[in-house]
Order: C-alpha cells, then structure tokens, then sequence
C-alpha cells in the first residue's frame, strides 16, 4: 500500500503542482506577445475542457490496462505541451498545445487515474483517507511549484522556464513503475468482469446521486479555476506586488495540504454528502468577506489560506462517495466522468474570466458568480445517498 499511495502522491505533486503556477505566465506571455487577456484565458479553458473529455477515456483505458500505460502516455504529452506552450508564435498554436496537448496529458497523470488504482489497491475503511492524502499531494505540489516556478520565471524568463519544466514532468514515467498492476492483462482482465461499460454508464446516468455529485463538481471547477488562473493579475491590477500573488496561490496549496487531509479523513467517519455542502457554502461565504474587505497583502494572505482549506477537499468525499455507491471496477471512468462536469466548470470560469474583465476592465461580475454557484453546489449535495447500490446478477462481459 506505501509504495503504491507514495508513487501516485509524487505523480500528483508533479502534475498539479506545475498546472496550478499557469496563472504566473498570464501577464508575461500577453505582454511580450501583445496577446489579451482572453485569448490566453480560452487556451486555458479549452485545457479543463480538453482534460475532462479525454479523461473519461483515460480512466476507460486505466480500469481495462492499468495506469502504468496510460501515466507514461500522459508524462510524455505533458512534456509536450510545455515545449508548445513556450515556443507558440500564434494564439491558435498557443491554444492546440496549452490547450488541447496539455489537457490531455493532465487527464492521464491527475486525479481519475491515480484514485482508479487507490480504489482497488486499498481496502475501503481506509479508500476515503488514501484519497485524502494524494488530494492533499497535490495540493503540497502547489505549495512546492508555484514559488519554484516564479523563480524560474524571474530568473530564466518566461520560456526558458517552460522548458526547464517540461524536463522535470517527465519524472512521471519513473514514478509510475511503483503503480503497475501486475493484475491488468488487456483484452484477460476484461474477461473477467461482471459489468460492462455500457452498463456502468447507464447504471451512472439512471442514479440521481450521480447527478447530484456531477453538477456539485461543476461549481467546484468553476471556482478554483477562476482563483487559480485570474487572482495573480486581479491583485497585480490593485496595485500588490507580483510577490503577493505566487505567495497567495502557494498559501492556497500549502492550506489544502491540511484541507484534502482533513476532508478524506473526516469522510470516513461521517456522511460525505454534509463534508461537500459545508465547503461549497464556506467557499462563497470566504469570497464574499474578501471583497468586502480593504485589500491589502494581509487580507489576501488570510483569504488564501481559507480558501486552501476548502481548495480541493471536495475530491476524496466525491470520489470515495462514487466507489461507495457504485465500487470500484469502473471507479477510473466514473470519476472521469464526473471530472468532465468540474472541467466544463474550469473552463467557464477561467473563460468568462477573461472575457468579462477585457469588457469591463473587473472581475467582478465573476466573484459574485462563485458565491452564488457555491451556495447552490451546497443545496444540490445535501440529498446524495451515499448507499452502494444492490444490483440484479449481471451476466459476465
């Protein structure tokens, strides 16, 4: 077990840690290329939707071959796109490798494929807390890269910096030795399953809890999204300094250490479904006590460490509420799936981040969309059952 959570919490480290610094690059690259603000923002958006997509395939093809083949793939697209990202000399270049390579890469080295093979490596009375240590993984990578990767800016530049990192992604590959497994034969170990794909979709799709957790997960990527990307340049524009800004986005990371711990511990004691609606509520209650406050270095140092605490801790009790109703033969796909809704979320809000402020010179209008969305992200969770479901024998696929 050891080998295995400590290998897919350096995997997450890596390649969330690297996505989360993104924002850092949005006033370098816009600048030096004479780029707006949009443009850079829809490359971005089109990664979440591009990750979401191709990670409901990702986790199709991590739950039939296991995730060794499907990491490798993923590290090496990775790779690539950090080389396209920096050497782009249109926005539409810019936008295929920022946007749809990148994306890729991030649905075969995150979430959906790491918890797949945590679901069915590690018992269930300890599923929800493993969860809740490769979120919190993730989480440190924010804390560790995005002070590392405004260094690197400063001190390398914008490209160099890029392509220091495509480098160092490329430790995935090592990294997923230790999350081989040895029980995955291709077209044999699909021989033995007792549900087909079709199946679990249908059976996903016809449970209202499902739906529930997916349209939650929207609002979640809806607002990290918009923080992670836009709050460097919305505090850059009040007049703080670019120091301000790596330091909130890595308060956020070092805070949600504690936050996804806390939340996938907390999931094994009681009902997952109150953990998520108190985060979506406390998450628009922390935005609103923000903008109503004088802004200084301090206010935005204490908003990012509540707001780390509540980053992404939905992740354990979401995922370890879909093995629980469902189990863990198609755990990747499913939570693929339910990602996809939180990268529709990602792409709206770091979109219309973009857009709204080029047309109104604020942000304003999309602060007040995340509280809103919040508050309603806490109603639609609180009727999730959390029971697994009692099937009819299936017939072996």
């Amino acid at each position: 077990m050891f080998q295995v959570l400590a290998c897919g919490a350096a995997i997450v480290t890596l390649s969330m840690g690297i996505r989360h610094g993104f924002g850092l690059w949005l006033q370098p690259i816009t600048q030096e290329m004479g780029w707006t603000r949009q443009s850079f923002a829809l490359a971005l958006a089109i990664q979440n939707i591009a990750w979401g997509l191709v990670g409901v395939f990702a986790g199709m093809a991590a739950d039939r071959f296991g995730a060794f083949r499907v990491l490798v793939v993923g590290a090496v697209l990775y790779g690539l796109g950090l080389v396209g990202m920096a050497l782009s000399p249109t926005t539409l270049l810019f936008a295929l490798t920022t946007g749809l390579l990148i994306g890729a890469a991030q649905a075969g080295t995150t979430y959906a494929v790491i918890y797949g093979v945590l679901g069915r490596q590690i018992a269930p009375e300890k599923r929800s807390w493993a969860m809740g240590v490769a979120a919190a993984a993730g989480s440190f990578g924010q804390f560790l890269m995005v002070p590392v990767e405004g260094f690197l800016i400063s001190s390398l530049g914008w490209q160099d910096a890029l392509l220091a990192l495509s480098l160092l992604v490329l430790l995935i590959v090592p990294l997923a030795l230790g999350l081989r497994e040895p029980g995955f034969r291709g077209a044999a170990a699909s021989a033995q399953r007792s549900q087909t794909v079709g199946q679990a979709l249908a059976e996903a799709v016809r449970t209202p809890s499902f739906t529930l957790l997916t349209l939650g997960y929207f609002v979640c990527g809806f607002q990290v999204v918009f923080i992670a990307v836009h709050m460097p340049s919305y505090i850059r524009d009040l007049g703080l300094s670019p120091q301000v800004a790596s330091f909130s986005l890595a308060l956020i990371g070092l805070f949600n250490v504690f936050g996804t711990y806390i939340a996938g511990s907390l999931g094994q004691r009681m009902p997952r479904r109150f953990i998520l609606a108190f985060i979506y509520l406390a998450r628009s209650v922390v935005i609103v006590v923000f903008l109503l406050v004088p802004i200084s270095p301090m206010s935005v140092y204490v908003f990012s460490a509540v707001m780390g605490m509540l980053w992404l801790s939905t992740v354990p009790p979401t995922n370890a509420t879909i093995a629980q109703i469902f189990g863990v033969q198609h755990l990747s796909m499913l939570g693929g799936l339910v990602f996809f809704s939180h990268q529709i979320g990602s792409f709206m809000g770091v979109w219309l981040g973009g857009v709204l402020y080029d047309r109104t010179g604020s942000y304003d209008i999309v602060w007040y969309l995340s509280i809103g969305l919040g508050v309603l992200a806490c109603l639609v969770n609180l009727p999730v059952r959390e029971q697994p479901l009692q099937r009819a024998t299936l017939q072996p696929a």
